[in-house]
């Protein structure tokens, strides 16, 4: 694999870490790895993140931030610094809840009888590490849905469509911050006709190298 490079937001406490290559994510095949595991799990860097992130969704009322692919610290990050007093936006003194989804049949998202009452009724943000098919993002929208809440948008630190369901997708960084990002449906990859082998399976926990 090739070595990690880092790319800065326009925050400079905010950047991506990237590989280039030939990956295998679950729902396609891709020329960079996109690493925000440090985003996700290193507290100064989720404020960091968490602080652009918010910029998007100040005009919002939000009850709930519905986190996939790990993004509990982000949106606990998010969810003070919305329901703070005296900032100015139409969630302060407010209360957010922080929830996550539980996963059955192969991605299908439920939640259980005591978790109902926070997306029933509510209005919700779907966080999401990164929306690239955005599959994940449209089973979450999906879940809200069923359960009765009312869907806000969905945030992301990385995400290559401004729209998901008719749903507006808000991210820090998208595929102009690399130049030459790809993604490709896995039965019809250039990089696989080629004749180049896989490097690694990866997902939002991280990678496996093949």
């Amino acid at each position: 694999m090739t070595e990690e490079s880092k790319i800065r937001s326009k925050n400079k406490d905010v950047f991506l870490r990237v590989r280039k290559g030939h990956f295998a994510t679950m729902h396609s095949h891709t020329n960079y790895f996109i690493d925000v595991t440090k985003q996700k799990m290193l507290l100064s860097e989720a404020k960091a993140s968490a602080s652009e992130l918010i910029q998007y969704f100040n005009n919002n009322i939000i009850d709930t931030i519905l986190c996939i692919d790990g993004m509990e610290v982000i949106a606990t990050c998010m969810a003070e610094m919305l329901t703070t007093e005296g900032y100015v936006n139409l969630n302060a003194s407010r209360a957010i809840y922080v929830a996550t989804p539980e996963y059955i049949n192969g991605g299908q998202l439920i939640f259980r009888d005591n978790l109902v009452h926070m997306i029933n009724g509510k209005h919700v943000l779907v966080l999401a590490a990164s929306v690239t098919t955005g599959k994940s993002a449209l089973a979450a929208i999906d879940a809200i849905t069923y359960y009765g809440g009312t869907v806000v948008g969905v945030g992301a630190i990385f995400a290559t469509v401004e729209e998901c369901d008719n749903y507006p997708v808000h991210s820090i960084f998208d595929p102009n911050s690399l130049g030459d990002y790809q993604s490709f449906k896995p039965n019809r990859c250039p990089i696989c006709e080629r004749g180049e082998k896989l490097e690694a399976l990866v997902n939002s926990f991280g990678y496996s190298k093949l």
